[in-house]
């Protein structure tokens, strides 16, 4: 028999979405206590853990001992986006089958970006959907992968390509799992931070510029993760399925994810956030020539990032294949490579446009500037 839900006064189906798929994000001070409140919110048969190689080393052992967990069946995957595949994921289903999990088990995914994207994925199809909770353990996963209700798989050489948006039931943000990672990690997440600083405030976009992650105050990055996070959520409330401003979230990505796709076909692999500094690089370059973002903004920007992610190395014969990689973006519409530019910090410009000359352009700047 149909159940018929009515839609509340006033409102639209993407509001209504919002309404029954709100994720609940909390930033823990006692991770015990918050796991185990939401835990206790879903009513589960069996629960699983899903760790990375390196989660499973680090980071288990901190929320191991929690008494609750004590039945908790595990399932470990491969470590780094190289593992962020069908392979894994057709792994994470079959442990799920045989370690006798229904549709009413639980799976909570503690780990990285890739672990929160592939396992929100996997509980997402496995039995058409179970419940999962997030717990992110690098800077990337706490601002960005983990939050938003994203999920998916690399798939064809393209980074994403096959995903679901499903918001897990909880996200428990807990900034002591920061002190495992080593820089490069660190700053990886510490883009995404960039990025939000730059669609939200001049005041935040500076703070971020001005914070020493070489001499990382642990307690000072906790109030800048907060303040990341709010920014990502406010946004996903707006605008939960993309069509908006939430593409807003996308800026440095369009490239971002060519140069990643790149470096993998080329088994040169480099961290997610990395790939977005570069990417914003050109895009603010983009931003300042067809949108007036003020050229002060853009080179300080661009300074940080040179100083603090490196360069990444490509010359003019890869123009075509980064081309031809923007070209899959799911952003894009009607074959239009689409970009998100700014006009000023936190003066969004959505579905913004470029010929195939100006995106060369944009390379030969960022080749230039860049050394």
């Amino acid at each position: 028999m149909t159940k018929y839900v009515s839609l509340p006064p006033d409102s639209d189906i993407e509001t209504f979405f919002v309404h029954m798929n709100k994720q609940e994000v909390i930033l823990s001070e006692n991770l015990e206590k918050s796991l185990q409140t939401a835990t206790d919110k879903n009513k589960y048969d069996k629960l699983f853990i899903l760790t990375d190689e390196c989660t499973h080393r680090l980071c288990l052992p901190l929320v191991q001992p929690f008494g609750f967990l004590s039945d908790a069946e595990h399932i470990v995957i491969g470590a780094t986006d190289t593992h962020k595949t069908l392979e894994t994921l057709a792994h994470v289903w079959k442990s799920l089958g045989d370690k006798e999990a229904t549709r009413h088990s639980l799976m909570i995914n503690l780990g990285g970006g890739m672990v929160t994207d592939l396992g929100g994925f996997a509980a997402s199809t496995f039995k058409r959907g179970i419940a999962y909770i997030n717990i992110p353990t690098t800077l990337l996963a706490m601002v960005d992968a983990s939050v938003g209700g994203k999920t998916g798989i690399n798939f064809n050489g393209l980074k994403n390509e096959i995903g679901v948006f499903s918001p897990a039931r909880s996200v428990l943000i807990d900034t002591d799992f920061l002190r495992t990672l080593d820089y490069q990690n660190l700053a990886s997440g510490y883009a995404e931070m960039i990025k939000h600083g730059l669609i939200s405030t001049t005041d935040h976009w500076g703070e971020l510029l001005n914070f020493d992650l070489q001499q990382t105050d642990y307690k000072a990055l906790q109030t800048l993760v907060a303040k990341s996070v709010k920014i990502k959520e406010d946004i996903v409330e707006q605008d939960p399925l993309e069509h908006g401003i939430r593409k807003a979230l996308n800026l440095g990505h369009t490239v971002g994810h060519a140069f990643e796709s790149l470096a993998l076909e080329e088994n040169r692999p480099h961290l997610h956030g990395y790939a977005v500094a570069w990417g914003m690089v050109c895009e603010l370059y983009l931003a300042n020539l067809k949108c007036g973002f003020p050229t002060d903004k853009m080179r300080q920007t661009i300074r940080f990032i040179r100083e603090t992610y490196g360069n990444f190395h490509f010359d003019c014969k890869h123009y075509d294949r980064l081309y031809k990689f923007m070209t899959h973006d799911k952003k894009n519409t009607s074959g239009i490579i689409n970009f998100t530019l700014l006009g000023e910090v936190g003066d969004i410009r959505i579905n913004q446009s470029a010929t195939r000359q100006e995106i060369d352009e944009m390379f030969d700047f960022y080749r230039e500037t860049m050394l």
